[in-house]
């Protein structure tokens, strides 16, 4: 019995479609996120993320000599808290560690 090419056309079909409905495709590697100090740059704009603040909070306390990695501080809140103890009345950075700080973030240094 010969293959039945019409049913593997839409069995194809169908799987293009799910993929493209459910957006499960790759990302370009240019599409990777993209900071500017706290703010993440999206189509132009600038939007405040958590992803970008811990980046930031990172690049500010290694600044003051703490060896710290964004990914450490955005997987550990502990590790965190410390960091913003240490440098959280940095003006760069002082609202991001509002919660972490005894003055809640009223006193900008």
């Amino acid at each position: 019995m010969p293959p039945d090419h019409s049913s593997a056309r839409s069995t194809a079909l169908a799987v293009v479609a799910l993929v493209l409905a459910t957006g499960i495709v790759p990302a370009p590697a240019d599409a990777a996120i993209r900071c500017k100090e706290s703010y993440q740059i999206v189509q132009g704009n600038l939007i405040a993320t958590p992803y970008c603040e811990d980046s930031y909070l990172a690049e500010v306390a290694r600044g003051y000599g703490t060896r710290v990695s964004a990914r450490e501080i955005r997987n550990n809140p502990n590790r965190k808290e410390q960091v913003c103890r240490l440098v959280g009345g940095d003006i760069r950075v002082s609202d991001i560690c509002a919660q972490y700080r005894s003055d809640g973030g009223r006193n900008k240094r």
